[in-house]
């Protein structure tokens, strides 16, 4: 199986109404575009159930959250019309858990790169292991955080996004992560992650749903034209991506 056919997108919802969506990919849990739209089906499908009442948003494996864009898929794209495409998986992910009418909590237990930060970002409430350590690449290879951009900055303010956005080789760590705004909580490790986890969705399932999809929209009040801004941030990554100094860092 090639990498760009890997992977795989999961979604389970117990007696509680807690919908767990699970993505995976061998390669520290990257996306290719087949598991970036697979991700955002999975979450509108999660927001429109009746039977969810909260979502819970995870990778599988210990070490890593999610390494962001698939560099193998990345070295495939040819032209602008391939590189939006590509990109536009990310804005795809991000206005589902926008748009999605119910709570979404995310579960980082590793680190986040790339667009896996700009995943973290999206959710509403998100829990972290120490081991979360986070870091958008982007600039390094030649491109940018354009698409993940908006949901970090929303996150984290734009000082620290700047800070993130320009020091494209560097991890931050959890707690830096969590004094920004980005982690709502850190704890030891990924048995403490998951009873956390599980707490709290029990805690958010057990709240009248009407009340937590009319916080859900005041949350994310002031981005109603994202659909049109994450698909013109798809468009300046997609172009970048063909660039030589690109190409040569990816062959790397």
């Amino acid at each position: 199986m090639s990498t760009l056919t890997a992977g795989h997108v999961l979604a389970e919802t117990d007696a509680a109404g807690i919908t767990t969506i699970t993505f995976f990919h061998p390669s520290h849990n990257s996306l290719p575009s087949r598991v970036l739209n697979d991700l955002a089906q999975a979450i509108t499908r999660a927001g429109q159930d009746e039977g969810t009442k909260v979502i819970v948003l995870k990778s599988e494996g210990d070490r890593t959250f999610c390494a962001g864009a698939s560099f193998d898929e990345l070295l495939t794209i040819e032209t602008k019309a391939q590189g939006l495409e590509f990109f536009s998986g990310f804005a795809r992910v991000i206005n589902a858990c926008r748009t999605a009418p119910k709570i979404i909590i995310g579960r980082v237990q590793g680190k986040a790169v790339g667009g896996g930060v700009g995943v973290a970002a999206a959710t509403d409430y998100c829990f972290a292991t120490q081991h979360a350590a986070v870091k958008l690449s982007e600039l390094a290879v030649g491109i940018g955080p354009f698409v993940v951009g908006p949901a970090v900055e929303r996150k984290i303010g734009t000082s620290a996004f700047q800070q993130l956005a320009l020091d494209a080789g560097e991890f931050r760590s959890a707690a830096w992560a969590k004094e920004k705004g980005l982690y709502a909580e850190v704890v030891d490790d990924v048995a403490a992650l998951d009873a956390a986890v599980a707490t709290f969705a029990a805690k958010m399932a057990s709240y009248a749903p009407d009340a937590t999809r009319a916080m859900k929209q005041v949350f994310w009040q002031g981005t109603e034209h994202w659909d049109t801004l994450l698909t013109e941030r798809a468009g300046i990554s997609g172009t970048l991506v063909l660039s030589d100094f690109t190409r040569r860092v990816l062959r790397k």
